[in-house]
């Protein structure tokens, strides 16, 4: 959405693949706005794939989350700096417990 998303984007788009959706200064401009109205969230990077980009899933202290795709694992790390969260990566420490509690609490009926 901001200039400094469109730049981080650009940045660091070294290769190019077809994926099914490139990210978008939208989806970093979700992040900020689901940082700005939860309180303990982190960051869990995950790899690009065959056929998605790079994302993160960013998850509130109640275990809330949101997946967005971010590009590259190095603008998930400068938006986590941005915003002065910590950020991990997910293939490495996995999700949190209360991520998982919170899908087993909120599954639709």
């Amino acid at each position: 959405m901001s200039i400094r998303d469109r730049w981080l984007l650009r940045r660091h788009a070294e290769r190019r693949t077809v994926l099914d959706r490139e990210a978008t200064p939208d989806d970093l401009g979700d992040l900020r706005r689901f940082v700005g109205e939860h309180r303990g969230v982190e960051f869990f990077a995950e790899p690009e794939t065959t056929a998605t980009d790079a994302t993160v899933v960013a998850v509130d202290g109640d275990g809330a989350w949101i997946r967005r795709r971010v590009g590259s694992p190095a603008v998930a790390r400068r938006l986590a700096r941005d915003l002065g969260i910590p950020v991990y990566d997910a293939a490495v420490v996995g999700y949190p417990r209360r991520m998982k509690e919170w899908n087993r609490a909120n599954r639709p009926s």
